[in-house]
């Protein structure tokens, strides 16, 4: 089944080329399907290669999608053009007094920076706190997972001593979790961060569940039986360049970033990195859209939210 999109977003051509099944505004209102509605917040700096990222896996599902972009208000996009925005993204004003089936926070590079020092933080909260009458399920990534876990459960983050840059392994610890159903026992995803969060904070709260974790990484995945909460502290949506345009512009800054680990064949940039974290990205996003939105998400949108 396809995604909805705005007619003239950017992404569509890239996806198209992929053989990704779009449908766009004008097609979609000639059609009577009653579609999921995902809200994505898009945090990263990159938006159109993240909405291509995000989009590229939300298509590979069997359930139709009307996705919506939000875009923080109180934060002015250095990368990012507000015609652009004005153009493709709505803000949480805009939205507030809907109900969507799915949300996406995506991750943001401010690791290194105190929660509350964020610009955006309190806006940012008052979303992740409409989204627990207002959303069915929210999916939380890098970033924006530890957001999540510090702002509904009082988490920590923990800084590192050097970036997490990298394609690591991580274990299914719940092979009855819906989320990783199909999982081989053993699967790889991207992580770029600068900050973690621990397994033994997590575990004093009952509600929270680890379900995939990496001996070198930490925590991959968590879940939690409140309202569909979804944290994926990896960035399973990361294209086969990803890591390496982070590396090369690090470089450029002065940084002298570290060769993310185990991406260039024998740590060499000149070596093309092989993707080893595709399928299960796909798999990934299709069992949530699957099992955490479509299977449980009220027929009346209206109805989202009444039980919590």
């Amino acid at each position: 089944m396809p995604i909805k999109v705005p007619d003239d977003l950017p992404a569509v051509s890239a996806l198209e080329s992929e053989n990704i099944f779009i449908i766009t505004e004008k097609r979609a209102v000639q059609q009577d399907i009653l579609p999921l509605r995902i809200l994505i917040v898009n945090l990263m700096p990159t938006k159109v290669d993240t909405e291509i990222q995000l989009l590229r896996l939300l298509g590979n599902t069997p359930v139709q999608t009307d996705i919506f972009f939000l875009q923080m208000a109180t934060h002015n996009s250095k990368n990012t053009s507000q015609e652009y925005l004005d153009k493709f993204y709505h803000t949480f004003d805009e939205v507030r007094h809907q109900k969507f089936d799915g949300l996406i926070i995506t991750g943001a590079p401010v690791e290194n920076i105190e929660f509350e020092d964020v610009d955006y933080w309190e806006e940012l909260c008052e979303i992740m706190e409409w989204s627990k009458k207002n959303v069915f399920s929210t999916f939380h990534i890098c970033w924006g997972a530890q957001a999540g876990l510090y702002y509904h459960y009082g988490i920590p983050k923990y800084p590192l001593e050097k970036k997490m840059s990298g394609i690591f392994e991580h274990y299914v610890l719940n092979e009855q979790e819906p989320l990783l159903r199909g999982f081989d026992d053993v699967f790889d995803m991207p992580h770029s961060r600068h900050t973690e969060v621990r397994y033994g904070d997590i575990c004093t709260v009952l509600r929270l569940h680890v379900v995939a974790a990496s001996d070198a990484a930490g925590v991959g995945v968590v879940v939690s039986e409140r309202c569909g909460q979804v944290f994926v502290l990896g960035h399973a949506e990361y294209d086969k360049g990803t890591l390496s345009g982070e590396y090369e512009r690090d470089l450029k800054r002065g940084m002298e970033p570290e060769l993310p680990q185990n991406y260039f064949p024998d740590d060499d940039t000149h070596n093309d990195p092989i993707v080893t974290w595709r399928s299960h990205s796909m798999l990934l996003f299709m069992n949530w859209l699957n099992y955490y939105v479509y299977q449980g998400t009220p027929y009346d949108p209206e109805d989202i939210g009444k039980d919590v």
